[in-house]
């Protein structure tokens, strides 16, 4: 299992919280990539509700990783 930020993307609008099972059709549904959906087939189910996509990749950067400032611009 891998992921990168372009797949990881693709769950920002997922219906948070939800199931592997949930997160799964919803990528099924909305034509996410093959790799996507292997990704998501990989995680152990224990039947565990994820709250966002930190909770399955933790090294997902938010936005205090970027050196951007608004208030620049």
């Amino acid at each position: 299992m891998y992921w990168t930020l372009e797949l990881a993307t693709k769950l920002e609008d997922a219906p948070w919280p939800a199931t592997k099972d949930e997160l799964i059709d919803y990528a099924m549904r909305s034509g996410a990539p093959m790799e996507l959906i292997e990704n998501l087939q990989e995680i152990d189910d224990d039947g565990e509700i994820y709250e966002g996509i930190e909770d399955i990749w933790p090294d997902y950067p938010s936005n205090d990783d970027f050196f951007f400032n608004e208030e620049e611009y």
